[in-house]
């Protein structure tokens, strides 16, 4: 999501930039990094449109002041939504990718999104992460003709950074309302709280959406170490072409609890994919509500 229309002729001359992001402590849902830009001759203006920390603001302030940014044909914004799967997924790979990298590229990527835009941005203020001296040298690496400034607190500090951080808030806040889940199973709700490791809310929600095999549900960001804590009496899973069974298949030479695939809803019959669907016996509920198939033919 970003700003709309053609190009402004204010976006010709002299810009700046702020940056900020919502998300990045929770257990659930997306984290958004959010930029906001104006031509620098607007800066005076723009520091008399209220706009402060997002995390100052109540929620119907934050509303009202997204609206009337949007509103404004003097900004530009535009974000970017990283699903909780895709931080994970880069947390948990062989090479791990780190929160601090993932927002480094994310905030990399706005700057190079409204420059390809045609912007002649020459300022950019960016809320730190991580050492602000060794990320400001980063990001003026990356854009040589880019003037950078990054701080603690910047959202506090510079009016286009509180900006950003009202743009970021508010588009997450609406992802998490409007949250559609790729799972069907009949008692999941959406009570889940704010999403902090630390709320009773988010922590019952995440106990009752355990599963003792598949996890959670694709809004929580399982590489989280709050997730592992759930998890102390799961089932460890064998892959059958890891290595060989017992003959009940229930344990290893270590003595580790152990499931065989079949165990769990997947059988070694030759049933073509309209005869399971059709009858779902000897399948896992899970894979039922879920509308799972086998796969028999790679």
């Amino acid at each position: 999501m970003e700003s709309d229309g053609a190009l402004s002729n204010w976006a010709l001359e002299p810009c700046m930039m702020g940056i900020d992001e919502a998300g990045r402590g929770p257990v659930l849902g997306p984290m958004v990094y959010g930029c906001l830009y104006c031509a620098v001759s607007f800066q005076k203006t723009l520091a008399s449109l209220e706009f402060a920390d997002s995390k100052t603001l109540k929620e119907e302030k934050r509303e009202e002041l997204f609206e009337s940014l949007k509103a404004n044909e003097s900004i530009g914004w535009s974000v970017d939504v990283i699903d909780p799967r895709e931080l994970s997924a880069k947390m948990l790979k062989k090479s791990k990718i780190n929160l601090n990298e993932i927002s480094h590229e994310s905030a990399m990527g706005l700057v190079t999104r409204v420059l390809n835009m045609g912007v002649l941005l020459t300022q950019v203020f960016v809320d730190t992460v991580g050492d602000a001296d060794k990320y400001c040298t980063k990001l003026s690496e990356r854009f040589p003709s880019i003037k950078f400034v990054v701080a603690k607190k910047a959202d506090s500090l510079y009016p286009v950074v509180s900006g950003a951080s009202i743009v970021a808030k508010v588009t997450r806040d609406r992802a998490l309302r409007n949250w559609t889940f790729d799972e069907s199973a009949e008692n999941m709700h959406r009570n889940f709280g704010s999403g902090y490791p630390g709320d009773p809310e988010t922590k019952a929600w995440l106990e009752h959406h355990k599963h003792s095999i598949f996890g959670f549900p694709t809004l929580v960001r399982f590489s989280w170490g709050t997730c592992t804590t759930y998890f102390k009496d799961g089932a460890e899973v064998l892959w059958e072409a890891d290595g060989a069974l017992d003959e009940d298949g229930t344990a290893n030479k270590n003595g580790k609890r152990q499931l065989k695939l079949s165990n769990l809803g997947f059988t070694g019959g030759k049933r073509n994919s309209e005869e399971m669907e059709s009858s779902g016996k000897g399948r896992c509920k899970f894979f039922q509500t879920r509308k799972l198939e086998q796969l028999v033919q790679f």
